[in-house]
């Protein structure tokens, strides 16, 4: 939109709405207009991780289809960065912290 076009739309809305309500309206506005593109953000950021996905995914496949030998660097790096996302996932995989030590730690407080 040009000056021309803005001007007009505030006069109108200056009219229409009067000074006591334009400033509300004008602060609804632009909540809405904030909102609508953190939508668009969010929505974004999402459809690259799933983008990610599949292209990690076929790469594995290709990985598969090859037996895991003679494998590119591409290739290479989708593999590694899959077991790295399961071991993140893993819970076993976690270093776990026996009763037997938390309790220790209570007693040695006491």
């Amino acid at each position: 939109m040009g000056f021309w076009e803005l001007l007009v739309i505030a006069v109108v809305a200056l009219l229409v709405l009067g000074p006591e309500r334009l400033p509300g309206a004008i602060r609804s506005v632009s909540r809405t207009i904030n909102s609508v593109k953190q939508f668009g953000q969010q929505m974004q950021a999402e459809l690259n991780d799933n983008l990610r996905v599949h292209e990690l995914h076929q790469k594995l496949k290709q990985a598969e289809q090859k037996g895991f030998l003679d494998l590119t660097d591409e290739e290479k790096s989708a593999v590694a960065e899959l077991k790295q996302a399961a071991a993140d996932v893993n819970p076993s995989s976690k270093p776990k912290q026996t009763k037997t030590a938390e309790n220790d730690d209570d007693q040695s407080r006491t």
